[in-house]
């Protein structure tokens, strides 16, 4: 008896040794893992977002940038790159209606996607950008393709200000802003301030806006959206309000009375009156009295002209006397005429329907005109007349279900304006409204 208890108490000595050395080695062996096992992390590299141009995944190629030289053609290019004449040829058929290739102009950029590592270089697809915002990519591979593109365009609004001591243009560069301004103003202003009779001491107050590309490559100026253009002591304003879902846009003034007269001032943007409607005039080339019937706008020989108001060419031919002129019928009751063009303007034929401030033609010096300028001629139920004695007819003001919302919108606008500080005005200067409509 007392030997099987004294066996018993050995084997279970034996197995709690065995726990405890178990227990031991197996946690020695854990707590030792994490120093004794190295992971090898040279081969792992954090993972970055893959970077796109024009939609192509750059990092997959090697990209070659390069600007259209004078001369050169669409085939030239990509026959230096690698890309065979029928792959040329099928872009510059199949694809005539997207992007034809005789639409390459010299100066403008393009970029080659070429396989990566690949000596020979072979372009696979070509991008070329037809202006700061829109782009073409020329699919070159099996499946050849040609598609458009807009790079992705921001919009800032700005405020500007300054009264004027030389011209619009130089107080606008002074101010560090754009002259593309002026344009944008010379267009909302065209029927109610003569830009070339600004008058020092006139000042200028705008809020417009500006567009970007990357959030820092401005692209140009975008729609004023309201100004005050103080002329002679008297403020004009101008707020811009549309409704695009039912394609209404338009100008008007503090009164919701429209900017636009149903005619422009004249049918060029910036010009010099050179000789105006004189009924007893000495032609300068036939060297006799003859009456002057119309108005003589000189600007430089391309400069493009402007049908007045809305209507339809009447005529649009050549004579010994006027050149290359354009007749276009408004109404039962007014008619105009441009003549001594240098060519027309695409599409600009008899039966042409034309909207006010389209391009109808360019100025030119055909005929007997003794230097580059457009004659603008007005009928007035069938007589020719002096359109600056005219008082002329007014295009309709905002419409009545407009009227509530436009002057919501144009009183916020209005007190930003006047709240806004004249830069350079070294007083205050009295302030008379004018409804530019009227």
């Amino acid at each position: 008896m007392k030997k099987k208890i004294t066996l018993f108490a050995v084997l279970v000595a034996v197995i709690v040794a065995g726990i405890y050395f178990t227990k031991f080695y197996l946690s020695k062996d854990l707590a030792a893992r994490p120093q004794d096992v190295v992971v090898d992390t040279t081969d792992v590299k954090e993972l970055t977002p893959m970077v796109y141009r024009f939609g192509l995944p750059v990092d997959s190629f090697e990209v070659l940038e390069g600007v259209v030289k004078n001369g050169e053609s669409f085939g030239n290019i990509l026959l230096a790159n690698g890309v065979g004449y029928s792959v040329i040829n099928k872009i510059a058929t199949d694809f005539k209606d997207v992007f034809d290739v005789r639409w390459l102009r010299s100066g403008k950029p393009y970029s080659l996607f070429c396989e990566s590592n690949d000596s020979s270089r072979v372009a696979k697809y070509m991008v070329y950008q037809s202006s700061a915002v829109e782009y073409y990519v020329f699919d070159l591979q099996d499946s050849v393709n040609v598609y458009s593109g807009k790079k992705d365009v921001t919009t800032k609004v700005h405020e500007v200000s300054g009264e004027i001591n030389s011209s619009l243009y130089q107080t606008l560069v002074e101010k560090g802003a754009s002259v593309g301004i002026a344009m944008k103003l010379a267009d909302v202003y065209a029927w109610s301030i003569d830009f070339f009779r600004i008058q020092k001491g006139d000042y200028f107050k705008v809020i417009y806006e500006e567009k970007y590309i990357d959030d820092t490559v401005n692209v140009g100026v975008g729609r004023i959206i309201a100004a005050d253009f103080n002329h002679g002591g008297t403020s004009f304003y101008a707020f811009h309000f549309d409704r695009p879902d039912e394609n209404y846009s338009d100008y008007f003034d503090e009164n919701g009375k429209t900017l636009r007269k149903a005619f422009l001032k004249a049918p060029l943007d910036f010009y010099r009156i050179s000789s105006r409607y004189n009924p007893k005039r000495f032609h300068p080339v036939q060297k006799r009295w003859k009456a002057h019937l119309g108005t003589d706008y000189a600007a430089p020989t391309g400069t493009p002209i402007m049908a007045t108001a809305d209507g339809e060419v009447i005529a649009a031919a050549y004579t010994r006397g006027n050149g290359n002129y354009v007749k276009v019928r408004h109404n039962s009751t007014y008619t105009t005429q441009y003549l001594h063009m240098s060519k027309f303007a695409k599409g600009t034929k008899k039966g042409r329907i034309v909207k006010q401030g389209d391009i109808i033609g360019y100025v030119g010096s055909t005929g007997l005109a003794t230097g580059p300028h457009v004659c603008y001629r007005f009928w007035k139920n069938g007589k020719q007349v002096d359109p600056y004695s005219q008082k002329l007819p007014e295009a309709d003001p905002i419409k009545e279900k407009y009227k509530a919302d436009y002057e919501t919108q144009m009183t916020v606008l209005k007190a930003r304006l006047d709240k806004l500080p004249v830069e350079g005005a070294e007083t205050d200067t009295e302030i008379h409204l004018a409804s530019v409509g009227g």
